[in-house]
């Protein structure tokens, strides 16, 4: 269940996949990685984690850059990802569609050349509402074994 409406094909799948599959297009706050590293660390045997979300095509990550790095530095080969259908409509890179164009989102994922941290906003629209919400919504929680 989730707590806007919206079209639910827009999820093309969840579940784990290999971290190195992944392609940020944003740089992060060194200080909040950090942060969320040592508290993922703090957690004796699981911790539950919002899935990162990606395009289901190139894997480009739209939201979760902050956990992705943190889950690379703590070694974990495989991360939870809700795979999204990026095209959508119902996706905005802004309020008003005034954000980044998605293919310049892209672009820079599949290129490695990285936006600055918290350069991009990225918007679900809830049929519910009639607004825009943040994307993270779509986020599955998962349980990830801290014991490595």
């Amino acid at each position: 269940m989730y707590s806007v409406e919206f079209d639910t094909n827009i999820i093309k799948g969840v579940e784990p996949i290999d971290i190195d599959l992944l392609n940020p297009h944003e740089k992060i706050i060194k200080k909040k990685k950090t942060r969320l590293t040592k508290f993922i660390k703090s957690f004796d045997e699981y911790y539950i984690i919002s899935s990162i979300l990606c395009c289901h095509k190139t894997h480009v990550i739209i939201d979760g850059h902050h956990r992705y790095f943190a889950l690379k530095e703590l070694g974990f080969k495989k991360v939870p990802v809700t795979k999204i259908d990026y095209s959508s409509d119902l996706i905005s890179t802004g309020v008003g569609g005034n954000g980044i164009p998605k293919d310049e989102i892209i672009s820079k994922g599949v290129s490695n050349e990285l936006f600055e941290p918290k350069s991009t906003q990225h918007l679900i629209y809830c049929s519910r509402s009639k607004a825009w919400h943040p994307i993270i919504l779509l986020s599955t929680m998962f349980k990830i074994d801290t014991k490595n």
